[in-house]
């Protein structure tokens, strides 16, 4: 292998490794970005299942203060 291959290659493997490097750093900030939103829609989720459990809870009360009825036959 003469001398001007060899440094072809090796400038072929240092682009590849640059490139790797780049994409690696993108994937990197993508991840930060992604389990951000992650944390977010948790905290969110949360928040949605603390207000439903609240609603619930009202219902709940109000369904207990409506008055009880007796219960009609359907034959006259």
């Amino acid at each position: 292998m003469s001398a001007m291959t060899n440094h072809h290659t090796i400038d072929l493997i240092a682009e590849r490794v640059e490139h790797l490097l780049l994409r690696h750093e993108e994937l990197a900030r993508t991840n930060e970005l992604l389990r951000q939103q992650v944390s977010a829609m948790s905290q969110e989720r949360d928040l949605l299942k603390s207000r439903l459990a609240a609603a619930r809870a009202r219902i709940d009360s109000l369904i207990e203060r409506l008055p009880v009825t007796p219960a009609q036959d359907a034959a006259p």
